[in-house]
């Protein structure tokens, strides 16, 4: 597969209560972000520098992204598994994040380059 990396700044794992709206602001962001709500909390991945955090339930700052490339089919099965298997064989912790179009894998930024290493011997390739 092809893969992207989203490495220019550093981007947390927060979580909010259930309840927390988010601000205005947040929506203007011209950078890569993400919000999902449940029934017991609302988890947001952002910049790290770009959200403000004091409600946070929770901070985990320290990681980047690598994007699949390109639109993934519905039907495709085991995109993750060729990713998330040979990291995790390498004690490779990931955050995984999926969208219409694609999926992503959050790493910490202490693993970047393992996990590229880890990922171009299995045959991906990184722009």
């Amino acid at each position: 597969m092809h893969l992207t990396l989203i490495d220019s700044v550093d981007f947390s794992i927060i979580q909010f209560p259930a309840t927390y709206n988010i601000p205005k602001s947040f929506h203007e962001l011209k950078a890569f972000k993400s919000v999902t709500y449940t029934d017991d909390e609302c988890s947001i991945i952002a910049p790290t520098d770009l959200i403000d955090t004091t409600n946070a339930l929770a901070v985990d700052p320290g990681w980047f992204i690598i994007q699949i490339t390109g639109v993934l089919d519905f039907s495709l099965v085991g995109i993750l598994t060729q990713l998330a298997n040979p990291l995790a064989e390498n004690n490779i912790s990931i955050f995984a994040l999926s969208t219409y179009n694609t999926d992503y894998l959050l790493i910490k930024n202490k693993d970047k380059e393992q996990a590229i290493k880890v990922l171009s011997t299995c045959g991906h390739t990184f722009s």
